[in-house]
């Protein structure tokens, strides 16, 4: 039970409405009303796969540079509560949960699964070369509702693909704000982020225009797909919790940068979930 407990903590379980409820639009979307159940459920594992793995992966990957760093030194990793042989186990196994699921799906969700992979496995190396590792994260998260619409269509559109940039800008502005917390550390070691190359102001304003560009992207897929007036009150509520966020963070107070980036923001796929069920059923 203490493992359990300990691979959920490592897994961010309680995070999980990140990605989840944008994953489940892609499919109810793609059709404009419900899914059958047993694509719903393929795609809830799919997503767990894929969700496990990649934290999994990217603990494994940064276990040196998170030892080092006094903020991470005592996630579950680090600090020895599980070893690494078990979380390599954890990652094989939840990639082969995302193959399985994607071909219970169709044949092009399972086609397609090596890149998933590949981009969840690059994505843990890119703050050592690159300061675009946010939106990487971002790209990587949104892959989630474009796999669910080819999940339950077979096929691939234009409109999942901007709602997928709409959710990788909204995920690059937070981890952009929650990474202003080691800017000294990034800079001492080396390694590359949007505050550590361009200190704290810089990085919020990046952070700023990615939501910007969020609200955007969500915009335009309410009109690609002609969607109502409900789906739209969903996307105000976002929008001005995303101007919230950039209210209560600024440069030289970073106080609340995890209430901003994670209890506030978790709601924000819910919303949007929501809403738009109600603007397809009502």
């Amino acid at each position: 039970m203490h493992k359990i407990k300990y691979i959920l903590e490592m897994i961010d379980f309680s995070n999980t409405l990140f990605g989840l409820p944008f994953a489940y639009l892609g499919a109810f979307l793609a059709v404009q009303g419900m899914p059958t159940i047993p694509q719903l459920f393929w795609i809830t594992l799919a997503m767990i796969g894929a969700r496990t793995a990649a934290l999994a992966l990217n603990r494994l990957i940064d276990l040196k540079i998170d030892r080092a760093n006094p903020r991470t030194s005592d996630w579950v990793l680090p600090s020895g509560k599980l070893s690494p042989d078990k979380v390599w186990v954890l990652v094989f196994g939840s990639f082969l949960l995302l193959f399985y699921s994607a071909a219970q799906l169709n044949l092009l969700c399972l086609k397609l699964a090596p890149l998933a992979v590949l981009v969840l496995w690059v994505y843990s190396y890119t703050k050592r070369f690159t300061w675009w590792c946010h939106l990487i994260l971002g790209l990587a998260i949104g892959m989630g509702p474009i796999g669910a619409w080819i999940a339950v269509t077979n096929g691939i559109n234009f409109e999942p693909i901007i709602l997928g940039l709409g959710v990788a800008c909204w995920i690059a502005g937070f981890d952009t704000m929650y990474a202003c917390q080691d800017i000294e550390f990034d800079r001492k070691h080396k390694l590359f982020s949007i505050p550590a190359r361009f200190g704290e102001r810089g990085a919020l304003k990046f952070s700023a225009i990615f939501h910007f560009f969020t609200v955007f992207f969500f915009i335009l897929t309410g009109i690609m797909l002609e969607l109502g007036y409900i789906y739209y009150i969903g996307v105000i509520i976002v929008a001005i919790i995303l101007i919230y966020e950039h209210l209560i963070v600024k440069p030289g107070d970073l106080s609340r940068v995890n209430f901003a980036s994670f209890k506030i923001n978790q709601y924000v796929g819910l919303i949007i979930f929501i809403t738009t069920l109600g603007d397809i059923f009502i």
